[in-house]
């Protein structure tokens, strides 16, 4: 069994277009007999990823800090839900669980996730996937900001290599099949 560590939104003040591609996922982690690991929220994308994968039969291991742990925002249902002090704990665990790395629409915390993990692999520090699933565009304004760094010389082209940008969730399996 494979750990699929999801970056997500936990917001549930977001369009409910982006809804869809977090079920979908979560569907396929369980249909595809691996867990997930992640943020250990019930709310917003991070919820109904977690929940999808219970509502097809698979395992969930959720990493919250303590102090988001009140019943409006972890998700109790977890298989494992572990409580970390800090969010430099609850990373480093995701991190340490994770076999893959797959983000979906998130804000600002989602984007340090992503960009940590980059830079992991920039540096030599993991070669596990990294798929950012860009639904209608979302990410389209962070694929050129990234063009803008090579452009510009901040990042090497090779680093674009390093994370695996897919239109839809079907895609992502076959990233990390390929890996």
């Amino acid at each position: 069994m494979r750990s699929i560590c999801v970056y997500c939104s936990s917001s549930d003040h977001i369009d409910p277009a982006y809804r869809r591609p977090a079920k979908d996922l979560g569907r396929l982690i369980a249909t595809h007999g691996d867990q997930l690991v992640y943020g250990g929220g019930s709310v917003g994308l991070m919820g109904d990823c977690a929940r999808a994968v219970h509502e097809h039969g698979g395992q969930v291991v959720g990493v919250i800090p303590e102090s988001l742990t009140t019943a409006e925002i972890a998700y109790h249902n977890a298989d494992e839900l572990i409580v970390t002090q800090t969010m430099r704990e609850r990373k480093q665990v995701m991190d340490e669980r994770a076999d893959a790395f797959v983000v979906l629409p998130g804000g600002f915390g989602t984007l340090e996730e992503l960009a940590e993990i980059l830079v992991l692999k920039i540096l030599g520090y993991t070669d596990r996937p990294l798929i950012v699933v860009n639904p209608d565009g979302f990410y389209d304004p962070l694929i050129e900001l990234f063009n803008h760094f090579v452009e510009h010389q901040f990042a090497k082209p090779k680093h674009l290599e390093l994370v695996k940008f897919v239109e839809v969730v079907e895609e992502v399996y076959g990233v990390i099949e390929s890996n």
